[in-house]
């Protein structure tokens, strides 16, 4: 097991850490205290608000278009042509437009800094001055970059939910099953497909995690995270690879119509936690084994 343990005089003076502050003792207080610090730090860097920022803007820019064309028909994403008819139809059609792309490059991005950014920035070994530890950081690390996920699906919903409201008129909608359903009863829906495309984001999250831990250079991280995304989707849609199709964590990513039936269907949903849990286990694992492995140099 390396020493984490800093050398004298390696720290200057204004970074050092304070010996005589008082720490909390308990592990789970820690813990909180840690993972606390990595949200705030995450969501207050530039670069996150902007990734936040480009995807508010694609349901903005979708329902503008929609708007200033006035024509619902032609090509473009399902649901797409209801978008005129009910403003609630710009969340769903913007949750379609930025899970391939734009909802993995963000979590890459994300992802792939995790470990690799504290390596590269020279913060790595103050961060694993005991208390705080590997493990802890790795989890801590992780949960920050879940709760990304979480809040980059809501921001689409949420922000398409609202210039939806704006631009078009709102009202109870048909669903796939051509039940029709209340307001309400729909936002609770667009809620449980946030959730869905967040957990379909949670092995995407595990993988960057990894490639973090074997490197110092973030942006290679990243590019890694990101391309696999992208492999994965092109392996996905080759039928003379279908054998494959069912392994890969891109899989159900799409699969969320039994939420938008009636009676409401969680056979989707259950695959795709599944799927998601092995690539956490299996890359969470790998992550563990090669950062509790590593020596830290910065």
């Amino acid at each position: 097991m390396p020493n984490d343990t800093v050398p004298a005089g390696t720290w200057p003076n204004d970074t050092a850490p304070n010996k005589t502050a008082s720490r909390p003792t308990g592990g789970s207080s820690l813990g909180l205290a840690l993972l606390g610090s990595e949200v705030r730090t995450l969501f207050r860097r530039v670069r996150t608000i902007a990734m936040l920022g480009a995807l508010a803007a694609i349901p903005i820019l979708l329902a503008i278009a929609v708007r200033v064309t006035s024509d619902g028909g032609g090509g473009g994403p399902a649901f797409l042509g209801d978008i005129t008819q009910n403003g609630l139809f710009v969340s769903l059609t913007a949750l379609v437009v930025a899970i391939p792309l734009f909802l993995p490059l963000t979590v890459g991005v994300v992802a792939g800094d995790t470990i690799a950014g504290e390596a590269g920035a020279g913060t790595l070994r103050y961060l694993l001055v005991a208390p705080a530890g590997r493990v802890r950081l790795l989890v801590v690390k992780y949960l920050a970059t879940a709760l990304f996920c979480l809040t980059a699906t809501l921001v689409v919903v949420v922000v398409g939910g609202i210039i939806g409201a704006i631009l078009f008129p709102v009202g109870p909608v048909t669903l796939l099953s051509g039940q029709t359903v209340s307001f309400g009863e729909y936002v609770l829906r667009l809620l449980l497909l946030a959730l869905y495309v967040t957990v379909s984001l949670l092995g995407l999250s595990a993988i960057g995690l990894f490639i973090s831990t074997l490197t110092s250079v973030p942006v290679g991280a990243m590019a890694a995270t990101i391309v696999l995304s992208t492999v994965a989707q092109i392996l996905g849609s080759l039928p003379q690879l279908e054998f494959l199709h069912p392994w890969l964590f891109t899989d159900h990513w799409l699969e969320f119509g039994d939420l938008l039936r009636t009676p409401l269907s969680w056979g989707s949903f259950g695959d795709n936690a599944l799927l998601q849990a092995g690539y956490l286990v299996v890359f969470g694992f790998l992550a563990w084994g090669r950062f509790s492995t590593k020596d830290i140099l910065s």
